[in-house]
């Protein structure tokens, strides 16, 4: 029997409509809309894609959002300016600076020049510590919005085997984190290119999770009859029936381990429109956050 689709667009929607419930409670309270800054430099294609489409999600949840676009020739020090303008904002929320920058701009100091408190991504060191430590933080929205859709799903997550195949800053690491969390309460396992008998170690897991970047990495014989297959990747193989000559696929293949899962993502469908609907709960919460910290210090 085939797995039970997890889906991801139905489950964002929810949370979408969450997040603008929220905000109308917000904005009839007396307080200004959650304020949102996408910082887009250059005009990476793929990137400039994603801004627009959480612009789009901001605007219809009521988030007050915009897209300061800077070119690519931009100084490292001028835009560590801008940042740090953002950061002194009263009016400004939430900081989110899309990846990647150009080859001339460290990324890593342009996150670290963030406000933690406004950092929606979740990437600031101070935030991934908080994360580590069980302290209240901004979380990266993929691996939030992978819980998100699991408790959503009723999918058991307490004492369940979960195994992470990846190991970046940005999804394999706080997903580990995130399942090691008390309410989580997950046993962890992290693959990575050098795990040896990885094939053995994913068919263990309750919860696989695949981050890896390698279409259709992860196969079949890799899944444990009844787990639930979370698929993080979203990779671009050539395919000649396509008129853009190209099709989306995850690191997992789909149809065969959907044979032996007993719930499983679909790509595209699947984690993609969490990590958005994520964002747009992250900016709600950074505006309440930050009226909560100003009304202490009146």
């Amino acid at each position: 029997m085939s797995a039970q689709l997890i889906d991801g667009k139905a489950i964002a929607a929810a949370v979408r409509a969450d997040v603008r419930a929220g905000v109308e409670d917000w904005t009839q309270a007396g307080h200004a809309p959650p304020a949102l800054r996408v910082v887009l430099v250059g005009d990476h294609p793929a990137s400039a894609s994603y801004v627009r489409a959480k612009i789009r999600a901001a605007s219809e949840a009521g988030v007050d959002s915009e897209t300061i676009h800077l070119p690519a020739d931009i100084s490292e020090l001028d835009l560590l300016a801008l940042i740090d303008e953002l950061n002194t904002s009263p009016t400004v929320d939430g900081i989110l600076v899309q990846l990647p920058l150009p080859d001339h701009i460290d990324d890593s100091k342009v996150i670290h020049a963030l406000d933690p408190d406004k950092d929606v991504d979740g990437f600031h060191p101070e935030n991934a510590g908080r994360l580590v430590i069980g302290e209240a933080g901004f979380v990266p929205c993929t691996p939030a919005g992978i819980i998100e859709m699991l408790e959503r799903s009723g999918i058991e997550t307490s004492g369940a085997h979960a195994v992470v195949i990846g190991r970046s800053n940005i999804v394999g690491k706080p997903m580990a984190n995130l399942f090691l969390k008390r309410g989580t309460d997950a046993t962890v396992t992290v693959c990575h290119s050098r795990t040896k008998n990885l094939a053995e170690i994913a068919r263990q897991a309750d919860i696989l999770v695949a981050a890896i970047g390698r279409p259709h990495f992860v196969t079949a014989d890799m899944v444990k009859p009844g787990a639930a297959v979370i698929d993080v990747g979203i990779n671009r193989v050539e395919d000649a029936s396509r008129e853009r000559g190209y099709r989306l696929v995850g690191d997992v293949d789909f149809e065969a381990a959907k044979e032996i899962a007993g719930w499983i993502t679909p790509v595209p469908g699947g984690v993609g429109p969490m990590t958005i609907a994520m964002l747009l709960k992250n900016t709600l919460d950074a505006a309440r956050r930050r009226h909560e910290h100003t009304a202490v210090e009146a």
